[in-house]
């Protein structure tokens, strides 16, 4: 890995407590946040989201909140080109770049940077993605496994909007995106970083996971898609597919009742998290400190600056700074 410069990393499952200890530690670090969520980039999905308040914002900087409308794409490349950005000028103030967040591809593309993409003719690519819109989730798996079938399971998994971009990939440039993956130069260098992991046990986490659904609805998740829906976005627009979001529409469409709005979003959350944690688990480097999510949070601050501290001075020691 090159050396441009450390960041801190804190990652965990949804409903960890990270935004809370990030923002501790960032005060202590004299830090600015970088938000590492897929669907913080959106704007207009707050609640949802669990999105930084405006207190919070005010306390530490941020970067990486409300950069597209809904109804637009946010790749791990395209934050991976923003984020080295943001981290380098964090680093320019004299600041420590703090990411926290729970999207393990948005982390991957930077100390494990994708392929440069292959250019796609914009014309032919909206058109194929119009087309693409009117096929059942059904259909776009089969074409998926005949077009990719090494990236199949992973596309399908991510939803409508991953199967999308695999297909797009193979036929508009007639190589499937597993082999771009495999075989084509990444775009830019590795970053390194100090990454802290954020763990609870399920049974905590479930119960965290299910207090915040409650939460969320009572302030008004909702109503925030209500008005989302009211803007115009459409319901199988990118941002509006994630937890919460798709079971508020649907209960606005009718579809069932709050009480199983909240059911639903609190079992989605869940699945979500259990696949985070198998993604951490696999995914991350080896010897990555895990952190006990539940112990109070000046203990997980003092923790997590031992790490840094730690790391700081094996780098010096290096010579790197």
């Amino acid at each position: 890995m090159t050396d441009p410069g450390a960041f801190l990393v804190i990652v965990g499952p949804t409903a960890t407590g990270k935004t809370a200890l990030s923002l501790a530690v960032a005060e202590a670090l004299d830090g600015e946040i970088v938000s590492m969520d897929s669907r913080q980039v959106y704007r207009g999905m707050d609640i949802g989201t669990a999105k930084a308040t405006a207190r919070d914002r005010a306390r530490v900087p941020h970067h990486g909140l409300d950069l597209v409308d809904p109804d637009a794409r946010y790749s791990a490349g395209r934050f991976a080109r923003d984020a080295r950005r943001w981290i380098e000028e964090i680093r320019a103030r004299s600041h420590t770049p703090v990411l926290v967040g729970g999207t393990g591809f948005f982390l991957k593309a930077l100390i494990e940077p994708m392929f440069a993409e292959p250019v796609l003719d914009e014309r032919r690519r909206a058109a194929l993605r119009q087309y693409l819109g009117t096929l059942s989730r059904e259909r776009l798996g089969a074409w998926v496994c005949r077009l990719d079938p090494e990236r199949a399971a992973l596309a399908i998994e991510g939803g409508p909007h991953r199967v999308g971009r695999t297909l797009e990939v193979a036929l508009l440039s007639g190589r499937p995106l597993s082999e771009w993956h495999r075989v084509a130069a990444p775009e830019h260098e590795a970053l390194d970083g100090v990454i802290v992991l954020l763990e609870l046990p399920r049974e905590a986490l479930y119960r965290r996971i299910d207090a915040r659904t409650c939460a969320m609805v009572r302030d008004g998740l909702v109503e925030e898609v209500r008005a989302l829906l009211d803007r115009g976005v459409d319901a199988g627009a990118p941002g509006m597919t994630g937890t919460g979001y798709r079971e508020a529409a649907q209960h606005l469409a009718g579809k069932m009742d709050l009480d199983e709005t909240v059911r639903r979003i609190a079992q989605s959350t869940r699945r979500y998290a259990r696949r985070q944690q198998t993604w951490f688990r696999h995914q991350l480097p080896a010897g990555v400190p895990a952190l006990d999510a539940s112990a109070p949070v000046d203990e997980q601050v003092a923790a997590v600056l031992d790490v840094w501290n730690a790391r700081r001075e094996a780098r010096r020691a290096k010579g790197k700074g």
